[in-house]
């Protein structure tokens, strides 16, 4: 027993200074997990805030505290002493390993995360991405499930949609319908684009504000080219466009107005010999 305490007496302040290196590890990596835990409840309500999946706040949720809890524990062990470099370059160099065999799935992933944020498009908006237009069933973190009008289910890596442009066409709630109308020369032009009007005028679907436009857009070869553009609702958008197409034929064609087919006039010239 004297020798224990001779012992503690001649190294005290070594076993001093080991208790407190041990005590701020402690502190260390409490305060770590506390940190850990209010960001993740942040970003939990940050999430849903914004009316993202539950089970994609989760996910990321557990990401951020895995994260920011094992920088906490090399933070301790580093105060105790421990060589936490070694620890590091063994993270660091599986962190690599694993990021260039599922470099594709990575990149899906972030892709994912950005769509999520972000938010260009929701569920249920008709949108033209990475090569495919169609209706959003569902974003999940590595695909995007989209459903086309002829009612195919194609599932399109998120990588592939944040890689190029985005058409989002339900981001809006009102759309311009742009048709271009071509008659023949000798059409009458006023009486043309007064049928017209008047047709976009009867149809209640055509919203007053913003104005309807119908004017002359080309001379082209073959046909006086009109563009007529009405403005409607987002959900009328395909309904308006075909049933003004079908008006405009059956209208024409009542009021004598042709629509020309392209075509070509050959003048042969001939010389007549001595």
């Amino acid at each position: 027993m004297e020798q224990i305490e001779q012992l503690f007496q001649q190294n005290h302040e070594v076993l001093l200074g080991y208790l407190l290196q041990f005590v701020a590890a402690v502190v260390i990596f409490y305060i770590g997990r506390m940190v850990a835990k209010a960001v993740k409840r942040f970003m939990e309500r940050a999430l849903l805030a914004r009316s993202v999946d539950k089970a994609v706040v989760s996910f990321v949720a557990s990401i951020v505290y895995a994260v920011i809890l094992i920088a906490t524990v090399l933070m301790a062990l580093s105060q105790v002493g421990v060589q936490t470099t070694s620890f590091i370059a063994i993270l660091g160099a599986a962190g690599l390993a694993v990021g260039l065999a599922l470099q594709g799935s990575l990149a899906n992933f972030a892709s994912g995360i950005l769509i999520i944020l972000f938010r260009p498009f929701k569920s249920g908006d008709f949108i033209d991405a990475g090569g495919i237009s169609g209706t959003v069933d569902k974003i999940e973190i590595f695909q995007t499930i989209m459903k086309t009008p002829d009612n195919k289910l194609v599932i399109v890596p998120n990588a592939q949609i944040t890689g190029g442009a985005i058409t989002n066409f339900s981001a809006e709630p009102v759309r311009r319908v742009d048709l271009v109308i071509g008659i023949s020369y000798d059409a009458d032009l006023r009486k043309a684009k007064h049928i017209l009007q008047q047709m976009l005028a009867d149809d209640p679907r055509v919203l007053k504000t913003p104005e309807a436009v119908v004017s002359v857009a080309a001379l082209a070869d073959s046909s006086v080219n009109l563009n007529v553009r009405p403005w409607v609702n987002s959900a009328d958008y395909w309904a308006v466009y075909w049933d003004t197409l079908e008006k405009v034929k059956l209208a024409f064609d009542e009021q004598g107005i042709g629509i020309p087919y392209p075509q070509m006039d050959v003048h042969i010239k001939q010389d007549k010999q001595e």
